[in-house]
């Protein structure tokens, strides 16, 4: 049994964990997606779904890299999952020595999303709501992954998401600044039916050095307003990014990569960051903690790719200082039953208990065929010369 609602009087006493599974998934997105550093061509990309498991009946679903599951499940073993903030700190713990950076964050994620479902159903409440949410609504932004469109499907892409009520767009770009105003201005054009000033940015995914970067965005800047950039230097280029903060109009957007509260310290301590990021791929319990920090530096916060994990729509709706939600796609992976909608320029998320996400293992198991993200030309795997072009240049190089 995958999914039960339950109310809160249902549940007596402790709950316990008892185990966990895997359900490998696939998601269809109609188009090549990617960035500066790669694409998908196929459009069809692995998923992978954690489903934590308690002695009371009720499943948790949680979604991220499901990375060194085994070595973390033993911190919550036993334990009762409405106690998710200790939980989370209990996973920090099992891996202290090695550490909880990179892909093991996302197994962090996995199990910590589940948890939060888990106590939620419980609770017989919709996540945004136990979370103290006043509003079911979250304000998004349309981003397509979209460096591999033509222009023709590039305008289609937002032409569907401006019929969903979008103002504003990201375009991944950063390889080639002709070729990059040109479809901005097809950006804008298809989000011009809702707004005569859509909101544009640009995403270039850590593929720029500091001076190509002012050069860049100061060439954008001529010919139009760019709400923010994003990712223009390595993460980690605390001084970089406050070097080009103070000399471009545009926000700098950063954040996405980041896998800890500690990450962002040396980025906050220099006023470098404009806008703070997190991957919803990160999970829930640190959405919360950032935005928490974020809104002490009086900086908004924005978590990047909800088709990640969709359950951090909940926790955005549930923060005073949430600023727009990255919405990639209107459709969610095969066998993924979401409790949510895309209207109005964002997510409206629903009233079933829990994070609103169901599965379908059999038509799941009906069908496995997928592309992993990791393939050498893909978007995660970053380009040899990223940041060391003398010249612009929109060809895909080895």
């Amino acid at each position: 049994m995958l999914f039960l609602f339950h109310q809160a009087s249902t549940i007596k006493g402790d709950m316990k964990i008892t185990g966990y599974r895997t359900v490998r998934t696939s998601h269809d997105w109609g188009r090549p997606v990617g960035d500066a550093n790669g694409f998908i061509g196929s459009g069809v990309t692995e998923l992978t779904v954690v489903i934590l498991e308690t002695d009371a009946g009720i499943e948790g679903i949680g979604m991220g890299m499901a990375h060194d599951l085994d070595r973390l499940f033993p911190a919550l073993e036993g334990r009762d999952p409405r106690s998710v903030t200790a939980l989370y700190d209990a996973m920090l713990a099992r891996v202290f020595k090695s550490g909880h950076g990179g892909a093991t964050f996302g197994g962090i994620a996995a199990f910590d999303s589940a948890l939060w479902d888990i106590k939620a159903k419980a609770a017989g409440e919709p996540l945004w709501r136990l979370l103290g949410a006043a509003d079911r609504f979250v304000p998004g932004y349309a981003s397509g992954l979209d460096i591999a469109l033509d222009d023709t499907q590039l305008a289609a892409f937002y032409d569907t998401m401006a019929a969903r009520g979008f103002t504003s767009g990201k375009l991944k770009g950063g390889r080639d600044l002709v070729t990059d105003l040109r479809r901005l201005d097809v950006l804008e054009g298809a989000l011009a039916v809702n707004t005569p000033r859509p909101a544009l940015m640009l995403d270039v995914n850590e593929s720029w050095n500091l001076k190509q970067a002012v050069r860049y965005i100061s060439a954008i800047e001529e010919k139009r307003d760019l709400t923010w950039i994003e990712e223009p230097l390595r993460r980690w280029d605390a001084a970089g990014h406050a070097r080009l903060s103070a000399a471009v109009r545009a926000a700098v957007a950063t954040g996405e990569n980041l896998t800890g509260l500690e990450q962002y310290t040396p980025l906050l301590d220099a006023h470098a960051v404009d806008i703070v990021q997190a991957g919803a791929v990160w999970g829930i319990t640190h959405f919360l903690r950032l935005a928490t920090v974020a809104h002490s530096h009086a900086l908004p916060v924005s978590p990047v790719g909800l088709t990640a994990n969709y359950a951090v729509a909940a926790a955005a709706a549930a923060v005073p200082n949430h600023l727009s939600a990255e919405i990639q796609d209107l459709g969610a992976p095969l066998g993924v039953v979401l409790d949510q909608e895309i209207a109005d320029g964002g997510v409206v998320l629903g009233d079933e208990p829990g994070a609103g996400i169901r599965l379908d293992e059999a038509a799941i198991d009906a069908a496995r065929s997928s592309d992993d993200w990791q393939t050498p030309a893909g978007p995660h795997v970053r380009s040899a010369r990223a940041g060391l072009r003398l010249v612009s240049d929109d060809a895909w190089e080895a």
